[in-house]
């Protein structure tokens, strides 16, 4: 049997057998084979339909497991976690507290009355903020403390069926292997779809009469699939085709939060408050140019109906599917000067940790901590330049300190960090 050629005859396969553990099932007397691809295959149907193969214990298990992380996660718990990491936002970090804590409370009353016809349906969030404002910091600390599967996908990577670019069904397979490709636990996490913003369908000005395979079409693609529906995948590294093994996860536990700055969408909402209002006479509200503050932006971001994303190119659809809207402020100095330092991650905390592995200790001016935030305003990134903006600062320092273990102290000024200047060493006695 050993270096010949077979043929599998579920799949027809040619299968070169090298050794015995080529070919599992083989009969010489009728010529009947079945090669480990099918045998897997066979194997996971069973798993999944057999009767006798389900037990309830491991349901009983979940069930449990979800009662113990509701006791002890309340939503006045999670936003206590959220403020050790988080600044401001607070009613960003309330909407999200109470969705995750519903969420999994729906779970459990699915697990409780199984077989129920009541049903609690899903509530996925939509989550806009101005660039670096903490949207993805939000979620990864929320899912860090639930201890469940989270992935980010890039929404505007996907594309429709057929087109060249990655299938939605991509955001499943990524946190399928954050799950640690633990089916269960997948079927129980959250999925955080970025630069949801950026597959708007064009309308208006921006529309065309070619595919759009980036836009609309993606969101008629994920409908389902943000419903609850079977999302079958291959492994990554597998081309997709009819024959290749797949891997088979039901959306309908899995919690669906789309983010994106939305750019433009307060202009939207300024213009659906100012129809009706009286644009003349003495009552007229005249524009200045404080009406360009973050004042209100805020106030206007806070506002947004479902009509004003359908307006901005969500399609209906997917906005009944996101019945929850969270919002973020813009960040002003104040804010990214506590960013800075008072989280328990702050970018000069872990400096701090950094330079006092090699014996030093690292002070910070207040001068140049607001410097720091003056310009990560300056280049409209908001939080997430500020630590870029440092390493620039103390990559001379970081490389020359290990030359030495004598105790040193390294002050940094606003001179190091709007002119250049090297920050100041001072030698410490022990």
């Amino acid at each position: 049997m050993m270096n010949q050629d077979f043929h599998c005859t579920l799949c027809r396969r040619r299968i070169k057998v090298q050794n015995q553990f080529d070919l599992p099932v083989y009969d010489p007397n009728t010529g009947f084979a079945i090669c480990k691809s099918c045998i897997r295959q066979i194997n996971r149907y069973l798993d999944e339909h057999d009767p006798e193969a389900a037990v309830e214990e491991p349901k009983k298990n979940f069930a449990d497991e979800l009662g113990k992380l509701l006791q002890k996660n309340k939503p006045h718990v999670i936003k206590k976690y959220l403020d050790e990491f988080i600044i401001e936002q607070e009613r960003a970090k309330k909407i999200l507290s109470v969705a995750a804590y519903n969420h999994y409370k729906r779970m459990k009353y699915d697990c409780d009355n199984d077989g129920s016809e009541d049903e609690i349906d899903k509530s996925n969030v939509i989550i806009m903020g101005p660039t670096g404002c903490g949207k993805t910091a939000l979620l990864f600390h929320l899912s860090k403390l639930l201890d469940i599967p989270f992935s980010v996908t890039d929404a505007s990577s996907l594309t429709e069926a057929g087109f060249v670019g990655a299938d939605v069904e991509v955001a499943v397979r990524n946190l399928y292997y954050a799950a640690g490709k633990d089916i269960e636990k997948t079927e129980h996490g959250i999925i955080y779809l970025d630069e949801f913003d950026k597959i708007a369908r064009k309308s208006g000005a921006n529309n065309s009469i070619t595919a759009d395979p980036g836009h609309e079409g993606v969101q008629q693609a994920m409908l389902k699939m943000l419903e609850g529906s079977n999302v079958e995948f291959a492994e990554r590294g597998q081309r997709k085709h009819p024959e290749a093994p797949t891997i088979k996860v039901n959306t309908r536990n899995i919690l669906f939060i789309c983010g994106g700055a939305f750019v433009g969408i307060d202009k939207i909402v300024a213009k659906r408050l100012k129809k009706g209002e009286s644009n003349i006479g003495f009552g007229a509200e005249i524009e200045s140019k404080e009406d360009e503050t973050k004042t209100k932006f805020d106030s206007l971001i806070h506002q947004v109906r479902p009509e004003d994303l359908m307006e901005y190119g969500i399609i209906p659809e997917i906005v009944g599917r996101l019945p929850i809207i969270c919002t973020l402020e813009t960040l002003d100095e104040d804010a990214l000067l506590r960013i800075l330092t008072e989280p328990k991650n702050a970018p000069v905390k872990q400096y701090e940790k950094l330079l006092a592995m090699d014996n030093v200790k690292l002070e910070f001016e207040e001068a140049a901590l607001r410097a720091v935030a003056k310009k990560a305003i300056e280049r409209k990134t908001g939080a997430r330049s500020l630590k870029g903006i440092i390493e620039d600062v103390m990559l001379d320092v970081m490389f020359d300190i290990p030359k030495s273990d004598e105790p040193r102290k390294i002050i940094i000024t606003e001179a190091c960090i709007n002119e250049g200047e090297r920050p100041k060493v001072v030698p410490i006695e022990e």
